[in-house]
C-alpha cells in the first residue's frame, strides 16, 4: 500500500513513463480483460441559481438573475426519453444549491421520472446538494439520503469535492460544503446500501501535498465501506471562472498523467478508474488509459459546466470505441455501476 510520502516523492519526479508503467501494471492487475468501458448517458442540470457562489465555476447564477432557471418537469423528461432513445441507460443530474427546493420537489421529480422511465439509472445530487436539501428541509442526512432512495434516486455522484482539503476549500468555495460534510454524505450513503463516485478537481492552486490528502481520505472511506465504483479526476478548467483570474496557468497534460496515474497506484482499494477527455481531450486521455485509466466516461450528449468554464471538447459513441481500440484494449459499454456483462 502506498504511503503519503511515497505519494509525494511520485508527484515530484520526473520519470514520467515510469509512474506511467507501474500505473498500467496495476490496471491490469485489477483488469486482466483487456476491456475499456464508456457510459452513454446525459447530464442533467435542474437548475443554474444557486447560493454558494464558488470562484472555479462559472455555471451558477445567483439568485433572481434574469439567466436563471429551474427546469420544469416536461423539459427533463423530454432530456430523458432523447437520451434512452439515443441508447442511454442513465442519467447524471446535479444542479445548484437552490434554497427554495425542498426534497419533496426531489422527491415527486425522482418518482415521476421512474414512473415513466424505470429503466434509467439514476445517478444524482451531489454532497453539496443533498447537504443543501438536509438543511433547507430540516432533516438529518440519513433521513434525506433514505426518502431520496425510495423516492428512486439509486446512486449519488462524487461531485463537489475539488480537493479535500478545507484550506483549499476555504478559498475556492467557501460557502460550500466542508471536508468532512463531504464525507458525511457519502459515508451515508454507503452504510445505506448506497454505491457513489469519487472525484478530484486538480490544479486550482493547492499544494501536491493537498492533493495526497484528497486520495488518503478517498482510500480511508473505501477501506471501510466499499462503496466507491470509481475514481474520477480532471483538472480545474480556468478560463471563463473568477478562481482563473488568479491560478494563472492550468494543469498541463503531463500534470494530468501523472496525477492519473499516482491516483491508480494509491487507490489500489477502488476498481475503476477515469480517463477524462471532456477536460484533457481525446488524445490524452486516450493516453490515459495507458497511465492507469480503465474508462473514458460518458460520450456526453449533455453537459453544461465544465463547458461553461471553457472545455469545448465532443466525442460521439464511435469515436470513444475507436479512441479504444487503438490504445489496444476492447471497448465496452457499461452501466453506472460498471456492469458489462448484458451490453456490448
Amino acid at each position: 500500500m502506498m504511503t503519503e510520502p511515497e505519494a509525494i516523492d511520485l508527484f515530484r519526479s520526473d520519470d514520467l513513463i515510469g509512474i506511467g508503467m507501474a500505473a498500467d501494471a496495476q490496471r491490469r492487475k485489477l483488469h486482466p480483460e483487456g476491456v475499456v468501458t464508456y457510459i452513454i448517458d446525459r447530464n442533467i442540470n435542474y437548475t443554474n441559481f444557486c447560493t454558494e457562489y464558488c470562484s472555479f465555476c462559472a455555471f451558477y447564477r445567483p439568485m433572481g438573475h434574469k439567466e436563471g432557471y429551474v427546469h420544469g418537469l416536461d423539459v427533463i423528461l423530454g432530456k430523458i426519453r432523447e437520451t434512452v432513445e439515443l441508447g442511454g441507460t442513465g442519467v447524471l443530474m446535479q444542479g445548484g444549491l437552490h434554497p427554495d427546493l425542498k426534497i419533496e420537489w426531489y422527491e415527486d421529480l425522482l418518482r415521476a421520472i421512474k414512473s415513466e422511465f424505470p429503466q434509467v439509472w439514476l445517478h444524482c445530487f451531489s454532497s453539496p446538494e443533498i447537504q443543501n436539501i438536509a438543511k433547507v428541509s430540516g432533516l438529518d442526512l440519513t433521513t434525506t439520503i433514505s426518502r431520496l432512495r425510495d423516492a428512486g434516486l439509486d446512486s449519488i455522484p462524487g461531485g463537489g469535492a475539488e480537493i479535500l482539503h478545507d484550506d483549499v476549500r476555504q478559498r475556492i468555495s467557501r460557502l460550500k460544503c466542508d471536508t468532512q460534510e463531504w464525507i458525511d454524505v457519502h459515508l451515508v450513503a454507503h452504510k445505506l446500501g448506497m454505491r457513489t463516485t469519487a472525484t478530484m478537481m486538480f490544479g486550482c492552486g493547492e499544494t501536491i501535498e493537498q492533493r495526497v490528502h484528497h486520495f488518503e481520505i478517498v482510500r480511508r472511506i473505501q477501506e471501510e465501506t466499499g462503496g466507491f465504483t470509481a475514481f474520477i479526476p480532471w483538472s480545474f478548467q480556468r478560463e471563463n471562472t473568477s478562481l482563473g483570474r488568479s491560478v494563472k496557468e492550468e494543469a498541463t497534460g503531463v500534470e494530468y498523467l501523472k496525477t492519473l496515474a499516482i491516483s491508480r497506484l494509491y487507490l489500489d482499494n477502488i476498481l475503476n478508474v477515469q480517463s477524462s477527455w471532456v477536460t484533457q481531450g481525446l488524445k490524452t486521455c486516450q493516453v490515459g488509459l495507458r497511465f492507469g485509466g480503465n474508462d473514458v466516461g460518458s460520450i456526453m450528449i449533455e453537459e453544461n459546466v465544465v463547458s461553461a468554464a471553457g472545455a469545448r471538447n465532443h466525442a460521439s459513441e464511435e469515436e470513444l470505441r475507436r479512441l479504444i481500440r487503438d490504445a489496444g484494449f476492447v471497448p465496452k459499454q457499461r452501466d453506472t455501476l460498471y456492469r458489462t456483462y448484458f451490453l456490448n
